[in-house]
């Protein structure tokens, strides 16, 4: 009897411009066996381009993000633009939105939480501490918490 397949119908979603943060993040998700569809964006353009199927995604492969590692300093449409827009959307809000962001300020934690973000990660200094925020992130978004089908 052949094995079957694991279907995954959902992705991690990372928007973020930094194509060394993109590589590094699914390095370090590799690294700890987090196996599922990593699918990134540059933009928030380019984020929102994926969520409605536009443009390059329109015949693609879309799958829907289980969760969206959203950058906070992006081109083009910042991180806080996107989370206001992803928040104020029907169709999208339920996602959850993790920021990833170099910045601590603690204006912008505020922001974040404020416009319906579920967490906040500060990108850590070393691929050391990488490795344990993202192990802490498979284990609450993977095992611990529920989140809701949300179809693209």
């Amino acid at each position: 009897m052949p094995s079957e397949k694991k279907n995954i119908e959902y992705c991690i979603l990372i928007a973020d411009d930094d194509h060394d943060d993109q590589y590094m993040i699914k390095q370090a998700f590799a690294s700890i066996n987090l196996n599922e569809n990593i699918r990134t964006v540059n933009d928030g353009i380019e984020l929102f381009d994926y969520l409605y199927k536009r443009d390059k995604y329109k015949d693609a492969d879309v799958l829907r993000p289980k969760v969206i590692l959203l950058d906070l300093n992006m081109p083009k449409k910042d991180g806080r633009e996107c989370l206001k827009e992803i928040k104020a959307s029907p169709k999208f809000k339920k996602i959850p939105v993790v920021i990833y962001s170099t910045s601590s300020n603690p204006d912008d934690i505020e922001y974040a939480y404020e416009f319906g973000a579920s967490s906040y990660i500060t990108k850590p200094y070393s691929y050391h501490e990488l490795i344990k925020i993202m192990a802490a992130f498979k284990e609450y978004w993977f095992y611990a918490a529920k989140t809701p089908n949300i179809y693209l």
